[in-house]
């Protein structure tokens, strides 16, 4: 900044008229030109210091202290508003503890087969051979039914109509698994570590200052006297939400941070469908109603329908089922896995005046 002359009294320089030799030994304050060409009273001219101006997009200079979160000094007199604090440095915590999860057995029961024909040849279903229903209720739980009853003697286009019986396979029907925590993580109910930052940042601003002479410069309040770089001090700095390059005219730059935001937690513990699942069932036909006079039986495994021999023409008066077996499977666990991170938010930048060793 340019020291103002002197200026003399009242009349002149020595009581003179005043001219050129007044401008020589005038020593009072002088008004210093703007860059609008405008005269500056003396009062008004910046008394911090003045640095270049901030880029478009970018903050007004401001007084920026770096260092540890125990340390953190009140903004210095000549800026004393605090403008912005943020953090750096972020130290994540250890992995948040999951259960581990586990599948209870599958709900399942095995479905008996309702669908009974007698065909009028063998083997069942032969080409062009009739069929004959001897199917159970809709619904059937396999007790002694006689629905569908076939008489003895019965032809169908000339020949008997049952020579074969066909009944479908019993399937597994189930109801999956359901989940569960086989191991839960100690403390569950605990608040999960939300990590740490090891560096602090306050910026500190004044109120309105005078202009600068330069006009490429703008005035901002000083550095207090005798403070070094960060962590002791303070650095000239301008500022930019998000993260951003800097510009020449100040190199150093730091980006600091909100805060974090917090989406840690467990996958739920679910099943997979059930795998390998099969039962087995006595299905027995008999020549009266009352399941007495057995006609044929056979074992019958899931996804293997059955196709037997009868005595030709004989009467296929009732039926009947009885579960031999039922192996509902097995399902995989999935989930109980750490999700979700936990990451410093709203970046900003800041872009200083001198190289620090604190670090970016």
């Amino acid at each position: 900044m340019l020291d103002p002359p002197d200026a003399g009294g009242a009349g002149g320089c020595g009581g003179g008229d005043g001219g050129d030799d007044c401008a020589a030994e005038d020593d009072t304050d002088v008004a210093i030109a703007s860059e609008f060409g405008d005269l500056i009273p003396p009062a008004e001219v910046c008394a911090g210091q003045c640095v270049p101006k901030e880029p478009l997009g970018w903050s007004e200079p401001a007084l920026l202290w770096i260092g540890s979160p125990d340390g953190v000094p009140g903004c210095p007199a000549t800026a004393p508003i605090v403008g912005y604090e943020g953090y750096a440095d972020f130290a994540a915590p250890a992995p948040r503890p999951c259960p581990t999860c586990a599948c209870d057995p599958p709900e399942a029961r095995c479905e008996v087969p309702a669908e009974w024909r007698a065909y009028a040849s063998f083997p069942c279903g032969g080409p062009e051979a009739p069929a004959t229903s001897f199917a159970a209720p809709e619904g059937w739980d396999g007790t002694c039914t006689s629905a569908n009853a076939v008489e003895a003697g019965r032809t169908c286009d000339g020949a008997p109509c049952v020579q074969s019986l066909a009944i479908q396979a019993p399937r597994v029907v189930s109801a999956g698994c359901a989940p569960r925590v086989a191991e839960a993580p100690e403390n569950p109910d605990e608040p999960a570590i939300a990590g740490s930052f090891a560096i602090v940042a306050r910026a500190c601003t004044g109120n309105a200052s005078p202009p600068c002479a330069d006009p490429g410069m703008t005035c901002t309040p000083a550095p207090p006297i005798g403070d070094a770089a960060p962590p002791e001090g303070f650095l000239t700095c301008i500022h930019h939400e998000g993260e951003q390059d800097c510009p020449a005219t100040y190199p150093d730059r730091h980006v600091f941070y909100a805060g974090v935001e917090d989406t840690r937690g467990c996958a739920p513990c679910g099943c997979t469908e059930p795998t390998g699942a099969t039962c087995s069932v006595l299905a027995s036909a008999f020549r009266e109603e009352g399941c007495s006079q057995l006609v044929a039986a056979q074992v019958i495994t899931a996804d293997a329908p059955h196709c037997g021999t009868v005595a030709s023409g004989t009467a296929l008066g009732s039926k009947s089922v009885s579960v031999v077996s039922l192996e509902p499977g097995k399902c995989e666990t999935f989930g109980g896995e750490a999700v979700g991170s936990i990451a410093p938010t709203a970046a900003a930048t800041f872009c200083c005046q001198r190289i620090s060793s604190v670090p970016a």
